[in-house]
């Protein structure tokens, strides 16, 4: 028996790993560019242990990356593909792709208290 998952197999682990509201919430707020997780947190309303472990699903999916800055941890999207996936159920589902997420004012990361 091969070890080498089939491609049917992959495309259902794609897909799984976005069936999650949450999940695709940060891939909306991740579309405008890296964010920290103090960001996502203010934007999401959820408490940062949730985030984390959303987090981690997409970064074990090499759909996300992380990268530390002294106190934050800013994550990133590294399939920028993955946003066709997302726009076509959009598409059919006929919901607008979203518009840039402003600076939230819970934050208090760097990137949003300097802007």
């Amino acid at each position: 028996m091969s070890t080498t998952a089939s491609p049917q197999n992959l495309i259902a682990s794609t897909f799984k790993v976005l069936a999650h509201p949450i999940r695709i919430a940060i891939l909306d707020l991740l579309r405008d560019g890296e964010q920290c997780v103090c960001h996502l947190e203010a934007h999401l309303g959820k408490r940062q242990a949730y985030i984390s472990q959303q987090l981690a699903l997409l970064r074990s999916a090499e759909i996300i990356s992380d990268r530390r800055d002294g106190m934050n941890i800013y994550y990133r999207v590294v399939r920028p593909e993955i946003y066709t996936l997302l726009d076509a159920a959009r598409t059919i589902n006929q919901i607008p792709i979203p518009a840039p997420i402003p600076r939230a004012n819970d934050c208090v990361c760097p990137k949003c208290t300097n802007e």
